[in-house]
Order: structure tokens, then sequence, then C-alpha cells
């Protein structure tokens, strides 16, 4: 069963995107767009955790971490845009797990809710073999020559596995058209050949449904792995 993640925040764009990312990632998501709604949807659901924006109407962030803490030990992270350290003191005094500053990348996010998901569950990370590249939620046993998301198999070509495995040992690094065909089929590049495109656009959908959700085309340059 997924963790129930509840989002409050005024912002409804910031909801928004942080609900596609946590949901990738495999959360159920709950919305608030103040702070009486969040009180009401802590009460009357089963939340596992609370990312909670601290300027809300009706009750801001901060009133609800001081009702919430009197009878709940839900993991929050306050978000808010105010980065000051005695703002960060005053929110982990009132209670809060975790402190996020706007503006953020989303993966932040998301790794922070993975964090404080298995503090409060008491889920021991996996370990992950030497022989493993793991980037984001993919790992790569070069020895079993398996891909996994999630934890979920995703079937490679001998080619396309030779790319990912050159892909996540450079997470963030741009790899020319010449590169990934010569790493992955071991042969000089015909720069008319199509087959670079043809098994990138066959990469990306087996790993997402969004095709630039892992694999970024840098125009003019190449490929890279989104960190």
């Amino acid at each position: 069963m997924a963790y129930k993640i509840l989002i409050a925040d005024d912002d409804k764009d910031i909801r928004s995107v942080l609900a596609l990312y946590l949901e990738d990632a495999g959360y159920e998501v709950v919305e608030a767009a103040n702070g009486a709604e969040t009180l009401r949807v802590l009460q009357d659901q089963d939340i596992d955790l609370c990312l909670l924006d601290i300027m809300m109407p009706e009750l801001d962030g901060y009133q609800v971490l001081k009702l919430v803490r009197q009878t709940d030990d839900v993991p929050i992270i306050v978000v808010s845009a105010k980065g000051q350290d005695s703002e960060k003191i005053l929110g982990l005094n009132l209670g809060a797990d975790d402190y996020l500053v706007k503006p953020f990348n989303p993966l932040e996010a998301v790794a922070r809710v993975n964090t404080n998901i298995r503090r409060a569950k008491g889920i021991v990370p996996q370990q992950h073999s030497a022989a493993a590249l793991v980037c984001r939620d993919l790992e790569l046993d070069r020895e079993s020559c398996v891909l996994t998301r999630g934890g979920q198999p995703i079937s490679l070509t001998s080619a396309e596995f030779r790319i990912m495995s050159m892909l996540m040992e450079h997470p963030g690094r741009v790899f020319t058209k010449q590169q990934i065909y010569e790493q992955g089929w071991g042969e000089d590049y015909i720069a008319a050949d199509n087959s670079v495109m043809v098994c990138m656009s066959k990469l990306r959908s087996k790993l997402s449904d969004d095709p630039q959700a892992y694999i970024k085309t840098i125009r003019g340059l190449g490929y890279r792995l989104e960190k």
C-alpha cells in the first residue's frame, strides 16, 4: 500500500508539481489549500507525512503545526520562502521534522519525503551491490545486467544496457550521438544513421511516459541522464 502524503499549500501550481513528482515516486497524494482544510484532512484521513506551507490563509503553517503537535506525531516538513536561520529554528522547535526553503527542486522534496518516511516507519534503506549503478529510482546491476525502476525490472536490449551503463556512470554529463552509438553498438559512428535517435526514443518510453523525465535531449549536443 502506498504511503499517503498531504501537500498543504495555497499555491495550486506548487501543489500540482509536487503531486506529479510524488505520485511518480509511488506515493498517494492528498491536497489542502489552507490551514483549516489541512487540519480537517489530518483529522479525517490516515496521513503518513505532511508537506506544510507557512504562508496560508485562515490558519498559517505555524498555527497548524502547534495544533497538530498537541495530539499527533505525523512527520511534517515545513515548506517556506523564509530561509532565515531564525525561521528554520522556529519551525523545528514547534515540532517540524524538516524544513524546505522555496524555491526548491521537486526532486529534493521527494528525497526529503523519502528520508522522513524511512525514519518514521523504521525502514532500513536497501543496500546496493557494489556492481550496481544508482540514479534517482533507477538501479542498474552490471553483474546480472538488470535495470530496475523503483524495484520493478525493465527489459533492455544489449545496446540499451550498454548505453544506460554509460549514462548512469556519469549522470548529468552530456554524451554526443557518436559516443552513444559507439558505446551501444561497438562500431564507428555513421552520421546519417538514425539508430541512436530510434534507440533513445525506445529507451525513454521504457523508463517513463514522460520522454524527458530521465533522459534529456540537449539540442545540438546530445543526451544526458538527469540527476
